[in-house]
């Protein structure tokens, strides 16, 4: 495996391999908050997580670098470096279903933690939910070192 810099050419796979990779994020999330707001945040969460990666892709502030091994992506990371606070935030991040627990979720934040202390920034941000789906990630995270700031975000369906 390899960790080479995002091309268009990549688009397609990494959408791909995130519907997979989320789908268990999506269907916990469903389950932990209530319905009716859910409904109202992703209605249908597909469609708008495909833009959300398209975008993320192809922000001209955002760097994204692709696992690869041989011809097939195996994942990706995207990053946002915020000069003002010196702080790397990793947006986002997803391996593909057939490739997880194999360290390739691990390999990808290493490379992005490396290239945001070369980069100058003193602090390294993730941010991801509390939600069983989530588990996996905030298990990595945590094995990089990250510590985990409690934060309480309340949601209530109005009409």
């Amino acid at each position: 495996m390899r960790i080479e810099p995002y091309e268009d050419s990549h688009l397609d796979a990494i959408k791909s391999l995130s519907i997979r990779a989320w789908t268990p994020v999506f269907d916990s999330l469903e389950k932990v908050m209530d319905l009716d707001v859910y409904r109202s945040f992703y209605p249908d969460w597909r469609v708008s997580q495909l833009h959300a990666v398209e975008g993320v892709c192809t922000a001209a502030d955002t760097k994204v670098w692709v696992a690869i091994d041989s011809s097939s992506i195996l994942g990706f990371v995207a990053v946002k470096l915020h000069h003002e606070s010196s702080m790397g935030e990793i947006y986002m991040v997803a391996v593909d279903p057939d490739y997880q627990r194999q360290g390739i979720g691990t390999a990808l934040m290493e490379f992005a933690l490396d290239w945001m202390q070369v980069t100058g920034m003193s602090v390294a941000m993730v941010e991801t939910g509390g939600d069983p789906g989530h588990a996996p990630a905030r298990c990595t995270y945590e094995k990089l070192g990250f510590r985990l700031l409690p934060v309480a975000r309340y949601f209530k369906k109005l009409g």
